[in-house]
């Protein structure tokens, strides 16, 4: 099984279940979370297991920090050349992708 903090995830874990999602559904969508792509209602039971789950909760700190420190010390821009060669990349593969 996987680990938060070394809690196994999927065990019972911080919040006793009353937010409604476990460990696992809890870090599987830490990032949609972070990245602001869930619904406001699926936010919110997300937050309230990482308000009351302490390994969860520390992984999510940990990665929103993460997150700014990289943030901070990225300022370099990405070469067009580069970002052309990526989006025909990203074309080229959908276009094989439509076929099988």
């Amino acid at each position: 099984m996987s680990e938060v903090d070394g809690t196994e995830l999927g065990a019972p874990c911080g919040d006793g279940g009353a937010s409604g999602v476990d460990c696992d559904e809890a870090v599987h969508q830490l990032y949609h979370f972070l990245d602001g792509e869930l619904t406001e209602d699926r936010r919110a039971v997300i937050a309230r297991h990482l308000d009351n789950c302490a390994p969860c909760g520390s992984a999510a700190h940990f990665e929103a920090e993460l997150r700014q420190v990289i943030h901070d010390r990225c300022h370099d821009r990405v070469p067009p050349q580069l970002i052309e060669r990526v989006a025909a990349a990203i074309d080229e593969e959908g276009r094989h992708g439509d076929q099988g």
